[in-house]
């Protein structure tokens, strides 16, 4: 039992540390304050994370296994329902790390560690998304020429990828908070399939317009 208690200090101290990055911004957020939200020592805090870094480092790998895992899901995309709730699945893994998306650009030039493994996350979010085209083609949902495929991925991968930057810009005070959660996520879902809107076959094209109509009804309420 006395070799499982600095594990739980550990993870506590990372389940505070990522609430407190996702509200405030990372670079907000000091060690000293860490601690003194977990009402331990800051000698403690740095007995279990030596440096900031080492806080970050971990919760990024937490974000980038669950990640991958989920990015294997591509695979098995084979309609616009699939490609519906496999896009508003990855937004909310982001959403849960959104400090990551918030300060990119600011924690990528800090942590060279972050940005050769994010450069990874890239290639892997566009290979998944080819795979997810490739899946939707074989099953006749969408049309796509094979000389289209590569820019419409990337296009789909930057939306992915700085959807809630975009949602900070558009309202800075408010759209990263967990009330508004919901709705930037399904905006998010609702604005990457729409760049295959012009490639789906019919049935499926008026089977996502139902779909963002019904993200419209949600959002209205």
């Amino acid at each position: 039992m006395v070799k499982k208690a600095p594990r739980r200090t550990a993870e506590r101290i990372l389940e505070i540390t990522l609430e407190l990055f996702n509200r405030f911004g990372e670079p907000n957020v000091s060690t000293t304050l860490i601690s003194a939200e977990l009402g331990i020592s800051p000698g403690n805090l740095y007995y279990h994370y030596p440096a900031k870094d080492e806080l970050i480092n971990s919760l990024f790998d937490r974000y980038e296994r669950a990640l991958n895992e989920l990015l294997n899901a591509s695979d098995g995309v084979r309609d616009v329902e699939d490609a519906w709730f496999f896009m508003h699945s990855l937004f909310e893994l982001i959403w849960q790390y959104r400090f990551l998306y918030r300060d990119l650009n600011d924690l990528l030039s800090k942590n060279r560690r972050l940005e050769t493994h994010f450069q990874a996350v890239l290639k892997n979010k566009t290979r998944a998304v080819k795979a997810l085209l490739d899946g939707m083609s074989r099953a006749g949902a969408v049309h796509i020429d094979s000389r289209e495929v590569e820019a419409t991925a990337t296009s789909m991968v930057v939306v992915l990828t700085y959807w809630l930057s975009f949602e900070y810009v558009r309202d800075p005070r408010r759209a990263l908070e967990p009330e508004n959660a919901q709705s930037a996520l399904l905006r998010g879902a609702q604005h990457v399939l729409n760049l295959l809107a012009p490639y789906l076959e019919q049935g499926q094209r008026l089977h996502l317009l139902k779909l963002v109509g019904a993200y419209n009804n949600h959002t209205d309420k």
